[in-house]
């Protein structure tokens, strides 16, 4: 709260400029009081929705936020959920909280001898929608403004309201039926991305063991003109969405009796990618006759993509955790996050440690996460005695010897 209403950033790829030039022209004030609510016309609701321990969505931010705005709720304002979650959620669990909300008590009178509480209506006293985010961090072709943006209304006037509000900021709304369409339509983008990363996942292990480079090959696919989008393997899946979304459909087919195996399976296709990080780890090193128990492995990169210091959900950190429990001693380097923080998981206490030719040599294995640009992939292989290289990213012509391969 203290840096936006100094007007500084604590996000890397916004500048501290964009926001001082808000604050500064009024426009722009960041509050943890929620009674100031009533003094705003829309209020858009962006709050995590986790997986609890079960993989099942968790719902808690979001049914926590909606009932305080439901104690604030004023006549005319709009309500948008942003949040990524599964269809029916803006109907099934923000409007019976808002719509039970008294709009004002009346005192008892004689004729009716009890207090009336008149309650709101959707629609005709607040306006409901769901729109989901959409964002690339820090890709230069597209901003918030220039993305567009999907929105549905409980009802024709929730509609309406939701795209006079994005109409002002938004190039172009896309309105849809209602917010169930709205919710699955979020779900469709991230789970057709996670779908396709499991499968060159999937080839890349098939591939290896051809002594196939899928990278070349898909570089090669990628020729063809129609028909085909290339995607890219890695360590797992990172960021706020992508390893989250698929499993919030899976858990709401299960309430009309489906089982959404095909996105399942990718599910864990994408998941055991870390693990099958490590194991190809374990060879190499075993290749040099040094076992992973003992041995001294530096991460590069812990943030989920590159060039960005954004840490949420990022592979790095169950690599971290299961070279660890093989009895391996872990640094990691990041020019981005110079100290790991705490997360609903990990708090490994860590900070990022020195890329130097003496620290680089004094590890048994260099294994790449996240390949950030402002790394000097040459200077990195130059001085390693074994790098791992989960991106494509040290452009090594051979694909197997005794210092570097791909995972």
């Amino acid at each position: 709260i203290p840096y936006i209403n100094e007007g500084k950033s604590y996000i890397k790829h916004i500048a501290s400029e964009r926001i001082k030039k808000a604050v500064d022209a009024a426009k722009l004030k960041a509050t943890t009081n929620f009674s100031r609510l009533p003094e705003v016309d829309a209020i858009i609701i962006c709050v995590p929705t986790p997986l609890n321990e079960h993989r099942e969505p968790d719902m808690s931010y979001v049914v926590g936020t909606a009932e305080t705005i439901a104690k604030y709720l004023c006549k005319g304002q709009i309500v948008t959920l942003e949040s990524t979650t599964y269809p029916g959620t803006t109907d099934e669990l923000l409007l019976p909280l808002f719509e039970s909300a008294p709009i004002n008590q009346q005192p008892a009178s004689p004729a009716n001898g009890a207090s009336s509480i008149q309650k709101f209506k959707v629609g005709e006293d607040f306006y409901l929608a769901f729109s989901p985010e959409r964002e690339d961090p820090n890709n230069p072709k597209y901003e918030t403004a220039t993305i567009p943006k999907v929105v549905g209304g409980v009802t024709e006037n929730c509609l309406k309201a939701a795209q006079a509000l994005y109409d002002q900021v938004i190039v172009k709304t896309v309105p849809v039926s209602s917010t169930r369409a709205a919710e699955a339509t979020k779900l469709l983008e991230n789970i057709y991305r996670s779908i396709n990363i499991a499968l060159v996942n999937e080839l890349k292990m098939v591939f290896e063991r051809m002594d196939i480079d899928v990278w070349e090959v898909i570089e090669a696919a990628s020729t063809k003109p129609f028909g085909f989008n290339a995607f890219y393997p890695g360590p797992g899946l990172g960021g706020h969405c992508i390893p989250i979304d698929p499993f919030y459909l899976t858990w709401k087919a299960r309430e009309y009796e489906i089982n959404t195996k095909f996105i399942e399976l990718a599910g864990e296709i994408n998941t055991y990618q870390p693990y099958y990080v490590v194991s190809r780890l374990m060879d190499a090193l075993n290749d040099q006759k040094k076992s992973i128990n003992g041995s001294r492995v530096l991460i590069l990169g812990v943030a989920y993509k590159k060039n960005i210091d954004d840490m949420r959900e990022s592979p790095s950190l169950k690599l971290i955790e299961i070279l660890r429990d093989k009895g391996a001693e872990v640094d990691y380097n990041d020019p981005f996050v110079p100290e790991l923080p705490k997360t609903r998981k990990y708090n490994y206490k860590m900070q990022s440690a020195e890329l130097t030719k003496d620290s680089l040599i004094n590890y048994d294995a260099v294994l790449l996460s996240t390949n950030h640009d402002d790394y000097d992939y040459d200077f990195i292989y130059k001085n390693s005695n074994l790098v791992v290289d989960t991106r494509n990213a040290f452009n090594r012509s051979e694909l197997k010897n005794q210092k570097f391969i791909k995972a």
